[in-house]
């Protein structure tokens, strides 16, 4: 390559190699984002539902004092009535963050597409992490539907939506 072509490239290589160094440097790792935003495996209590114990909250419990965290009984009454069934809300440990199980009517989650899923997910999700909980969707069978998972360390807060359903041959699968 002769000296007057290289010294032409030259700049634009450099360019382009800075370009990379800065995006790269800026942009998290899949590492970074992906192990910290899972849901919790913890199994959903729902003897709980009739049979709450001092710390755990539900659609049921009432706080004579004052409003009660988090705060699910307006998004119920607002617009998920028919949806939102119930939840347990099980308070923060010193290892994990506050969450919340909600319990849907399957019959009419089953009539909702994708989007109006997402939609659900997404507002009650935003509800909890207000109060910095994190959510997770179940049908009265226990199956994980969806969930609104949070990573309360960082700033600003990251979340993650996941959405579960059923493909063609009947086999659970997930969606972002």
């Amino acid at each position: 390559m002769s000296r007057q072509k290289l010294q032409k490239s030259l700049p634009i290589f450099l360019g382009f190699s800075l370009s990379a160094i800065f995006i790269s440097s800026f942009s998290p790792s899949l590492a970074e984002t992906s192990s910290v935003l899972l849901p919790s495996d913890a199994p959903l209590e729902l003897d709980l539902l009739t049979k709450p114990n001092s710390n755990i909250i539900t659609a049921n419990t009432i706080n004579p004092q004052g409003l009660t965290t988090p705060s699910l009984w307006l998004a119920q009454a607002n617009s998920e009535n028919k949806l939102l069934d119930n939840w347990i809300a099980y308070p923060a440990s010193a290892k994990t963050p506050g969450r919340v199980d909600v319990i849907v009517n399957q019959q009419v989650w089953s009539i909702l597409d994708y989007l109006e899923r997402y939609s659900f997910v997404n507002r009650l999700g935003n509800v909890a992490r207000k109060d910095v909980y994190n959510l997770r969707v179940f049908n009265y069978q226990q199956e994980l539907l969806g969930s609104y998972t949070c990573n309360f360390q960082t700033n600003p807060t990251l979340c993650r939506i996941q959405i579960n359903s059923l493909n063609r041959l009947g086999l659970q699968q997930s969606s972002e």
